[in-house]
């Protein structure tokens, strides 16, 4: 095992402090010296970069979100000359104005490495072949993918999103052994095998690496029985970097581990931002620490989990991501995340795990509504009896009367092959 680590993976805890406090001391000094924004926030809040004289003095420093990334667009939160910028990725804009990402060159080598690393702990080998199936373009799922795999020595499919049927014939006839794909849309290419009339357990594929979006433990059991594959997670967000900030390990799947010599985490407090000791769920928070074009200090993710002591790697780990505080709704007094959702309708026959809760207002009272996609040949009789069963599921298992919806495969719209989970009217007329 240990010859598949590199140098960084074999260092040991009070090692691997020195080696963070060293690159967040530089990085610190980085961003104050040459971003107006977190000099203006680092000034605000009366601290300097040599007030870092431990990792704890992190904790000292004010955070960023993502309306600070807004606020910047498209290029204010850059470090460099736009000269040394040799990459430029961005989110889709759909809710706001988009945020902006910005690589050196050495950040896209950085990013191949974590990547690279992530695909190994995964269990791929040099010489293997990848079907990347996640968007390309300015998302960073497919590129990211792409040039990790080939750090690593992998032949690369590059797939992107769509064409499920065209997918399914590509693993047939290119033999991939690894997968890295959305959740969501693994179980869409799951149905498609299914419908053509092929095993997908008898596929080439042994593992497959998840990421872009929060999935349950029922769905990794739904998938590893479905394809015979080691389903494992991958962490990452544009942000910060792109896929690649933490990996699942196939021998244990455990929880991701950090790779903490390039991303320092925090675990808050999501309304008092107080730093959460490990082993406590909270908003996890990311410190870039070797980030060239766009350092990003005490970064919000929004996602929360928990840090846990390291095992399959010296590196801690971040319990899976199941939830995300800004994907909380209430609903008549009622907290609910989709992540309850989606574990009720893997347990419903008839259902697929893709669906969409909508929120809308009757009178003064609060409606949930959940659209939830059909398997396909699920008849009218099958769909209202999914409907009754998962409504009751949703009101025994969340605590609050839903609505149901069951309607056709593959009709609720996506993007990069995740569906928007929340559509909240509950403001409109």
């Amino acid at each position: 095992m240990t010859a598949l680590l590199d140098d960084a993976e074999r260092l040991g805890r009070d090692a691997l402090e020195e080696l963070q406090l060293e690159r967040l001391q530089a990085t610190l000094r980085h961003a104050y010296g040459n971003v107006a924004h977190h000099r203006a926030a680092f000034d605000a809040a009366g601290v300097r970069p040599e007030d870092c004289r431990s990792l704890a003095d992190l904790a000292r420093f004010p955070f960023t979100v993502k309306d600070d990334l807004r606020a910047a667009y498209p290029f204010g939160m850059f470090a460099v000359d736009r000269s040394e910028i040799r990459r430029l990725h961005a989110s889709s804009g759909t809710t706001g104005t988009p945020t902006v990402v910005g690589y050196t060159g050495r950040d896209l080598e950085t990013w191949a490495d974590v990547v690279a690393r992530s695909i190994r702990a995964a269990g791929g080998r040099p010489g293997q072949t990848i079907h990347v199936a996640y968007g390309y373009g300015l998302f960073t799922g497919g590129l990211g993918a792409h040039y990790g795999a080939e750090r690593l020595g992998c032949t690369v499919v590059p797939a992107s999103g769509g064409m499920t049927a065209r997918q399914v014939r590509l693993i047939q006839d290119f033999r991939p052994e690894i997968i890295m794909i959305t959740p969501s849309y693994m179980l869409t290419l799951l149905d498609e095998f299914e419908r053509q009339g092929v095993d997908p357990r008898g596929t080439s594929l042994r593992t497959g690496i998840f990421g872009a979006e929060p999935w349950t433990e029922e769905m990794r059991r739904e998938i590893e029985e479905r394809f015979a594959i080691d389903a494992v997670d991958i962490y990452g967000l544009s942000e910060v970097m792109g896929p690649g900030v933490a990996q699942e390990c196939v021998e244990t799947k455990d929880g991701l581990h950090v790779w903490e010599d390039h991303f320092y985490p925090e675990v808050v407090d999501p309304l008092t931002g107080e730093v959460l000791p490990d082993g406590e769920e909270g908003e996890l928070v990311f410190t870039s620490l070797t980030k060239e074009a766009m350092p990003v200090i005490r970064y919000r993710t929004r996602d929360l989990t928990r840090l846990l002591p390291g095992t399959a790697r010296a590196f801690r780990r971040m319990e899976k991501v199941t939830g995300r505080s800004d994907d909380l709704v209430i609903v008549r007094g009622v907290n609910v995340f989709p992540t309850q959702i989606e574990e009720i309708a893997l347990r419903t026959p008839g259902v697929a795990p893709h669906f969409q809760l909508r929120l809308t207002r009757r009178g003064r009272l609060d409606v949930l509504t959940v659209r939830a996609e059909a398997r396909p040949g699920l008849d009218a009789e099958g769909r209202r009896r999914a409907a009754a069963v998962l409504a009751a599921g949703v009101k025994d298992g969340v605590g609050v009367s839903a609505e149901v919806e069951i309607v056709d495969p593959e009709s609720l719209e996506r993007s990069v092959g995740k569906i928007r989970r929340i559509v909240d009217l509950r403001g409109e007329v």
